[in-house]
């Protein structure tokens, strides 16, 4: 195999979750041989400052990896820099990057998966993206992994190929697209992508895969999918800064390795529908609407 990708995993202030996902990433199959860079940011306020240093303490004893190197940062620089800095450094030194967060669980053949489609697809320019993460969607008939228009942000990989087109100015993105862009953006209106978008040029959230999935978009760049999940986001429990309480999203991580990689780059239109449908329908009904914001709101005035 030709060079392993190195891994960017960002922390902040979950120790408890961190534990998982080190725990997780230290079983894959490569993790022996996989460089591990640590990016931790500071606190932003002096009640956060316990818990990045219960996280700094964690990660300083991370093992199972080729090499643990650690990057911290002295003051609050927020996930959104945190992660533009950190993956466009490692690109720039590697030509290639594995990107996890603190809240995620990963089925031991990720980074398999993740390299193997590297170096795939590392010379095909419309291949921009490689997700781990996929929604519960029902995977009977489908490819083992396919194409998708969509970015996801729970275990990604990308080539400096494909970075160089992040485009991190909003107005420079927003002024390339039409009605007819913003339509198939929002997955043909089934799914929040745009108003999420719009919410950024407001200032009302700090996303930097907003970011990316438009500009991949304006690329007409692709993303491979596995149709079994490789990831599972286990911050849906209010302990994040930007999560709520929610398991709309959960999902069983694959058990197998992927050994299927489609030639044909183009959207797998059966996978997209199953999408679709569960964008439609994931909210469920008013009453589990109320639930799962009540149980927001309690969990964060208890904390």
């Amino acid at each position: 195999m030709k060079n392993l990708a190195p891994i960017a995993l960002f922390a902040y202030n979950r120790p408890e979750h961190l534990k998982q996902t080190l725990r997780c990433l230290a079983a894959n199959t490569l993790a022996s041989t996989s460089d591990l860079f640590i990016f931790s940011d500071g606190a932003k306020t002096a009640k956060d400052k316990k818990k990045v240093e219960m996280v700094r303490s964690l990660i300083h004893t991370a093992s199972g990896f080729k090499s643990v190197k650690i990057i911290e940062q002295e003051v609050n620089i927020g996930l959104a820099t945190s992660i533009i800095d950190g993956v466009t450094r490692l690109v720039n030194d590697y030509g290639k990057v594995i990107v996890m967060e603190d809240d995620l669980e990963s089925s031991p053949h990720l980074l398999q998966y993740m390299n193997d489609a590297l170096n795939f697809y590392e010379n095909n320019e419309e291949v921009m993206h490689v997700g781990a993460y996929m929604y519960p969607i029902n995977p009977e008939a489908l490819p083992e992994t396919f194409f998708f228009r969509l970015v996801t942000s729970w275990g990604w990989a990308t080539w400096k190929r494909a970075w160089d087109y992040f485009e991190p100015d909003v107005e420079k993105l927003n002024s390339r697209f039409d009605k007819q862009k913003t339509h198939a953006f929002s997955i043909e209106g089934t799914e929040n992508f745009w108003k999420i978008f719009q919410d950024f040029r407001a200032g009302r959230n700090n996303s930097w895969a907003t970011r990316w999935y438009a500009s991949v978009f304006l690329q007409n760049g692709l993303a491979l999918h596995p149709a079994i999940s490789m990831t599972n986001n286990i911050g849906h429990d209010a302990s994040g800064t930007h999560s709520g309480v929610s398991n709309m999203y959960a999902v069983a991580v694959a058990d197998k390795p992927v050994s299927f990689f489609p030639t044909d780059i183009s959207e797998n239109k059966e996978a997209v529908e199953r999408i679709k449908h569960f964008f439609r329908t994931r909210k469920g009904s008013w009453y589990q609407r109320g639930k799962r914001y009540t149980a927001t709101r309690i969990r964060k005035l208890l904390r």
